[in-house]
């Protein structure tokens, strides 16, 4: 039987939660990180990267439950304008998804933002490994060229570093990524949680912190896999108060981890009959 943890984007506040999830239902004896396959897109990728490569997650844990440095309450006004206004294209159903995709894209390679090295330097510290782990991990980014949906994995040449920060960013907030000559945009402008690249699971469970925004879409993905036992899990009520509107603030990200918690222990009943029942 063929397991697949997908793993959905969320920013900052998406990648607390997560890790308190599944940290959460591990202390209640449910391991998601045993999966074949790992699906992680935008905030996913780094969370996915992390269980793939066997990190601590108590440890992790404790790293979101810190407080930030003062004065720190996300990025600037106008990235969250310019993010806003590349969703209302990808939200447009008078715009074919790929073509949207692309005005995302040149709407993101000419955003100010251009400098690759400095937000390289500052995704560095979330991932406490530099190569590629051994095991099924795919990672999803889209060119900003034409709008393709590409997966990257360790048999795809690109660097751990660049692919995980491609996955993450955000048109307007951060800048794309070059790879092989070729610049990566946040995987998350699909609007689902990847689940559909996860074809061929027999169980799968998706986390998606955003799924208030594309539930439909991530039900046509998991529809998509043809797996037989599947779960969708998403923030409760709670929890979406938590995250409040600005997914890149780090004054929510130990709200966040403990609703993670929370939200682990109670629904490890449901997540291990699809996972070991």
């Amino acid at each position: 039987m063929t397991t697949a943890l997908v793993l959905g984007g969320g920013g900052i506040t998406g990648i607390a939660w997560h890790l308190g999830l599944l940290c959460g239902l591990r202390r209640a004896g449910v391991d998601l990180g045993t999966a074949d396959v790992i699906v992680g897109t935008s905030a996913g990728s780094v969370v996915g990267t992390l269980v793939a490569a066997g990190t601590d997650l108590e440890k992790a844990v404790a790293l979101q439950e810190e407080e930030p440095p003062a004065g720190r309450s996300g990025r600037s006004t106008g990235g969250n304008a310019q993010w806003m206004a590349a969703l209302s294209v990808l939200v447009d159903p008078a715009v074919p998804a790929q073509q949207g995709r692309a005005q995302v894209g040149a709407m993101a390679l000419a955003a100010p933002n251009q400098d690759e090295d400095a937000y390289l330097a500052r995704m560095r510290p979330l991932l406490p490994v530099r190569d590629w782990p051994e095991r099924d991990l795919r990672l999803v980014v889209v060119d900003t060229a034409d709008g393709r949906d590409v997966v990257l994995d360790r048999r795809s040449g690109a660097p751990l570093l660049r692919a995980v920060s491609a996955s993450c960013a955000v048109p307007g907030l951060m800048p794309p990524v070059t790879i092989d000559g070729r610049r990566y945009m946040d995987g998350g402008i699909r609007l689902g949680a990847g689940a559909d690249l996860a074809t061929g699971a027999d169980r799968l469970v998706v986390i998606a912190p955003l799924a208030v925004l594309s539930r439909d879409r991530i039900a046509d993905e998991i529809a998509a896999t043809g797996a037989g036992k599947t779960l969708l899990v998403e923030p409760d009520e709670a929890t979406l108060e938590i995250f409040g509107t600005n997914f890149m603030d780090p004054t929510r990200r130990p709200a966040s981890v403990r609703a993670g918690l929370r939200q682990g222990a109670a629904l490890a009943e449901a997540v291990a009959a699809v996972w070991t029942d």
